[in-house]
């Protein structure tokens, strides 16, 4: 089953909570505190398979979970990090962040691989606070949540030639005759219902691989016949080649069908009316043909081949010049590196630290990552700990903007759902 486009949920593994603990043993006085830190949750990793071309190991997976960090322990021991979960893909796949909209990875490169969901850093234990005025620190942390996300993830394919054009046109049997690719060919349209790829050889030995991309009808961009499910294996082609049937032995205009077929393209991606073009006239065997591409040729600004797919004539001809158009065509990316989002500047980007909102009950609520971070990363176990959560927040500046705001002592303040009561 060939499987281009799933949405699924990722989420990376939690950091283990630091340990709270103390030396304690015969004969050693003041032992001091002695609680190892948390491990590292697992980082969610997207890795190109060059044997895999399709995403249905992915289907029916509606979640992807890392695993967690070890929780520290006494005597100083660290927790150990969780292993990064590989998630592999075909080459050729772009993975979206659905909340934000960002590109995360395209994975277009043999054996790369991209960070797509960062796990949780592991909570420190209480030896990492001891300090010359604190030597016996009463408290750690809890381990960092990893990042959750929702993802868009789709097969873009490598193909350096897109055959496009209306069902029954003879892509499938031109594509089956310049290489080894066995689409099933019929008389009836879509006969084809997944994209073929095929390596395909110049005369003097060159080669590229060449998509015949099924589907495209009027109305296809907005979802018509297979609709846009294939349209975007477009978007990296290098030239797109346009099979018309210029036999007209469907009754339809041939100038109409290739206008019809780039209107299409335009409303899925303008981009793709930018892509170098040529038309490939095909059953030019059948009655009629000679004077249709006279008058086709009259309209169009692009090469125009004269071939029969039925009788394999004048095809090694349009594979030849395919291939010198393509020794022309630089193979560049297909996002710009300003679209794709860094992981690193995403994660740490700057933003506000904290809004304060009233609620209708006139509970003041802090929300804010850092802040939610802070407070997910406290373990309220001790009044140490405590204090050192409330001179956060005031050294982060909330109590401040707390009275700037208006609240009084003994006002109700909530961060998530814990509540605790405003003090001046």
């Amino acid at each position: 089953m060939f499987v281009d486009e799933v949405t699924i949920k990722v989420e990376a593994g939690n950091g283990g909570d630091g340990c709270t603990a103390f030396r304690r043993e015969k004969f050693i006085e003041m032992g001091g505190p002695y609680g190892g830190n948390g491990g590292h949750g697992a980082d969610i990793i997207f890795k190109v398979d060059e044997g895999l071309h399709t995403l249905l190991d992915l289907r029916y997976q509606k979640t992807i979970k890392g695993a967690n960090g070890e929780n520290g322990r006494g005597k100083n021991q660290h927790g150990k990090g969780a292993e990064p979960l590989i998630v592999r893909v075909p080459q050729g796949t772009v993975v979206t962040d659905l909340d934000t909209g960002m590109i995360l990875a395209d994975l277009s490169k043999k054996d790369q691989q991209e960070l797509i969901a960062k796990g949780g850093r592991g909570g420190r234990g209480n030896t990492a606070f001891k300090t010359q005025t604190n030597t016996a620190p009463d408290y750690s942390e809890r381990g960092e949540e990893g990042e959750h996300k929702t993802l868009k993830v789709e097969v873009k394919m490598l193909a350096d030639v897109g055959l496009v054009g209306l069902p029954s046109v003879g892509k499938s049997t031109i594509i089956s005759c310049v290489s080894k690719s066995k689409p099933k060919i019929a008389a009836y349209h879509f006969t084809t219902l997944n994209p073929n790829l095929g390596v395909v050889k110049a005369s003097d030995g060159r080669s590229f691989v060449m998509a015949d991309l099924p589907g495209l009808i009027e109305g296809a961009s907005q979802g018509e016949g297979l609709g846009d499910k294939f349209l975007r294996h477009i978007e990296r082609t290098r030239v797109i080649a346009h099979v018309v049937d210029m036999s007209a032995s469907e009754l339809r205009d041939p100038y109409e069908d290739f206008v019809m077929i780039n209107n299409e393209l335009k409303e899925f991606n303008p981009k793709l009316l930018e892509k170098p073009m040529i038309v490939i006239a095909n059953k030019m065997d059948l009655p009629d043909a000679k004077e249709h591409l006279e008058e086709f040729k009259k309209k169009v600004d692009c090469e125009v081949f004269e071939v029969s797919a039925a009788t394999n004539t004048g095809l090694q001809a349009v594979v030849d010049k395919l291939a010198d158009m393509l020794d022309q065509i630089p193979m560049n990316p297909l996002y710009d590196e300003s679209q794709i989002e860094s992981h690193v500047l995403y994660k740490f980007k700057k933003e506000e630290p904290f809004t304060i909102t009233r609620d209708d009950d006139g509970t003041w609520a802090i929300s804010g990552d850092e802040v939610e971070r802070i407070f997910k990363m406290t373990k309220f176990s001790s009044e140490e700990s405590e204090y050192r959560f409330a001179k956060k927040l005031s050294r982060m500046g909330i109590d401040d903007k707390l009275r700037e705001l208006g609240a009084e002592e003994g006002d109700e303040v909530r961060i998530l759902d814990f509540y605790f009561m405003f003090k001046d």
